[in-house]
């Protein structure tokens, strides 16, 4: 009897040994085709943008990367992206500036400081923004948005101010009370001493919303297509992102470290600041770069509600004048091209994209040793 069982026992080894292998193979395979994918979309890319090169010089490169005149059907033909590039810059700059501190605060809040089951109504309405379609955004930012904000671009950038700044310094407020008032023994002093503090703190913030609100409603907008617009809306768009990520990253900080936190003696503000969110950072880091790669890819809000102007602003951080970006110059102009390969006008666009996933890559790069450092900084392993 032993021989056959013997038998038997080396078959299913070597039957789950054979499992093993083809299936690390097969994962294998899969991660390499993703690579492969990766660089298949390198190499079409920079294969179509080459011949801008052969056509141009290097003349015609320096004109490409320097100069502001984009007259790639005129005669003759002027191919200056700077001011394409400066627009996409200028714009994801400003969604950035939306997204992120409001987005950061808003998963503070959720996570750190509102109850259970009001977090559970809130965040799946936040994420509901990411269902919304990208055209529809463009048409709301077209339709509705730039003729209000042509209209009364005063008054609603002074209600969007005290949208915006009224919760992140509500909770800087909140956080300021809890820190000046730390140190206090007493529980009663305390309490004394959070409220004279908390008043004087409210004061000030409301003196500077007043202030900012009354700069904001005395401006003057021009046109309502412009660099501004776009820019809100594609804070909005990246909102859900920087949102739903960076709450995951603060949930997923251990409960032990808080508890340790208030055993030491911590308050809930310095647990939130000095434990909480440095452990999350990698994560929230994350977030970030996510938000910021879905403005930089976004195409149809761009296209439709940015004025399509090829001019660097003046002054250049003039937000309210129309500009454009590489994803709309793209997406408007490659129909209209002459599709043969190596002509100028349509190799000079696929040189845009290429740079456009240079850029993306780029910044993933330096993402992921931005999130590393901080893994090992904490003492982890990668």
């Amino acid at each position: 009897m032993r021989g056959p069982s013997l038998v038997i026992s080396r078959r299913a080894g070597f039957a789950r040994w054979m499992a093993a292998w083809l299936g690390q193979g097969l994962l294998l395979a899969v991660t390499c085709s993703s690579i492969l994918i990766v660089l298949f979309i390198f190499y079409f890319i920079a294969r179509d943008s080459i011949p801008f090169f052969r056509a141009q010089g290097w003349s015609g490169a320096k004109e490409f990367f320097t100069s502001t005149r984009w007259y790639p059907t005129g005669s003759p033909a002027s191919f200056g992206a700077l001011a394409i590039f400066y627009g996409s810059a200028m714009v994801t700059l400003g969604a950035t500036v939306v997204a992120v501190p409001l987005g950061v605060a808003a998963a503070v809040c959720l996570s750190e400081v509102l109850p259970f089951w009001l977090r559970q109504w809130t965040k799946p309405v936040i994420e509901l923004l990411a269902a919304i379609p990208s055209v529809a955004f463009g048409f709301f930012a077209l339709v509705v948005f730039a003729t209000q904000l042509q209209n009364n671009g005063g008054t609603i950038l002074s209600t969007a101010w005290w949208l915006i700044a009224t919760p992140i310094l509500a909770l800087a407020v909140f956080i300021a009370t809890e820190v000046t008032t730390a140190g206090i023994q007493t529980a009663s002093a305390r309490r004394i001493a959070r409220g004279i503090v908390g008043m004087l703190l409210v004061c000030l913030a409301g003196a500077f919303l007043w202030w900012v609100s009354a700069i904001l409603r005395a401006l003057h907008i021009d046109s309502g297509c412009n660099s501004l617009n776009v820019s809100i809306i594609l804070g909005i768009m990246a909102l859900p992102t920087v949102v739903s990520v960076s709450e995951d990253a603060l949930q997923a900080v251990g409960r032990e470290l808080r508890e340790g936190s208030y055993a030491l003696g911590a308050t809930r503000s310095e647990t939130m600041l000095r434990v909480v969110i440095p452990a999350a950072r990698s994560g929230i880091c994350a977030a970030v770069i996510l938000g910021i790669m879905r403005a930089v890819g976004e195409t149809m809000v761009v296209w439709m509600a940015s004025g399509n102007a090829s001019r660097i602003p003046s002054p250049p951080y003039n937000f309210l004048q129309p500009i454009r970006t590489l994803t709309a110059t793209i997406a408007g102009e490659m129909g209209e091209t002459d599709q043969m390969t190596g002509a100028a006008h349509y190799s000079s666009l696929f040189l845009m994209g290429f740079c456009l996933l240079v850029f993306s890559f780029v910044f993933n790069l330096i993402s992921e040793a931005i999130v590393r450092r901080s893994v090992t900084g904490r003492g982890g392993r990668r």
